[in-house]
C-alpha cells in the first residue's frame, strides 16, 4: 500500500485551513506534522495547539513526527490529539523502549526515526513493537532540501527486515521527496512518502501532486 503524507511544513500557514482541505480532498492518507523545538533541530516550527487544529480541520490520520529533546513529554500532551502515528527520533533517547511502550499504551502507534548519520540496524530490534519507521532522507530541520541517495541502502536494510520477520510496520522516508525521487524510494523498499513542497508548491494543485506522486511510487 503506497501512502502520500503531504508535509504541513510546507503549507502556507496564512491559509492553512485552506491548504489542508486541498490535501484532504487530493486524497492524503496522512497528516504529516513537524514539530521542531529549537534544540534537537535548529529551527522551531509549531507545537501542540496548532496540531490540533489540524486534526479538529480534517479526518486524515495525523501523522506526528518530534524533533525535540524530550520526547516522552511532548507524547502526553500529544497523544490525547489521537494521532494515528507518534514518531521520535532514535537519536533523542538514551533507551527507545520505554517510550515505545509509552507510545503504544497510550493507544497510538510508535514510530522510530533516524537522522542520516544514524545506523539503521538499532531499529530492527524494535520493529516487532512500531507502527512505522522513518529514514530521513535530509538532515532534519529544514524543508525544501535536496533527496539524499546515499540513503536508499538503509531504506532497503529497513525493508527487508519488515519483509523478513513479517512486521506490520509502516517505512516512511522524509525530505527531498518528489516527483524525480519518489520511484527511488520506492523500489528500496518505502511505502509512506512525506513529501511538502512537491505537495504544497506544485504548479498544478495538491491533488494533482499527490496523484502524480502515489502513480510514480506505484508504478515501480
Amino acid at each position: 500500500m503506497i501512502r502520500i503524507a503531504p508535509s504541513l511544513l510546507a503549507a502556507d500557514f496564512g491559509n492553512l485551513a485552506r491548504d489542508i482541505a486541498s490535501a484532504d480532498r487530493g486524497g492524503a492518507d496522512l497528516m504529516h506534522c513537524d514539530v521542531m523545538d529549537g534544540s534537537f533541530v535548529p529551527a522551531i516550527s509549531y507545537g501542540h495547539d496548532i496540531t490540533a487544529a489540524v486534526g479538529r480541520n480534517t479526518d486524515v490520520p495525523l501523522d506526528v513526527h518530534l524533533m525535540v529533546v524530550d520526547p516522552s513529554t511532548q507524547v502526553d500532551l500529544f497523544a490525547p490529539i489521537k494521532p494515528a502515528v507518534i514518531t521520535f527520533h532514535l537519536e533523542a533517547v538514551d533507551d527507545p523502549h520505554p517510550l515505545i511502550r509509552k507510545i503504544n499504551n497510550l493507544g497510538v502507534r510508535a514510530g522510530v526515526s533516524v537522522k542520516p548519520g544514524t545506523p539503521v540496524e538499532p531499529l530492527l530490534e524494535l520493529l516487532p513493537d512500531l507502527g512505522l519507521v522513518l529514514v530521513m532522507t535530509v538532515e532534519p530541520g529544514a524543508g525544501g532540501q535536496s533527496f539524499m541517495e546515499g540513503m536508499v541502502p538503509k531504506v532497503s536494510t529497513v525493508a527487508a527486515a519488515i519483509e523478513a520477520g513479517g512486521h506490520d510496520v509502516m517505512l516512511q522516508v522524509d525530505g527531498g521527496i518528489s516527483a524525480a525521487t519518489i520511484a527511488t524510494a520506492a523500489r528500496a523498499g518505502a511505502d509512506t512518502f512525506v513529501a511538502g513542497t512537491a505537495v504544497f508548491r506544485h504548479p498544478d494543485g495538491v491533488s494533482s501532486a499527490i496523484s502524480e506522486l502515489r502513480h510514480l511510487a506505484s508504478s515501480t
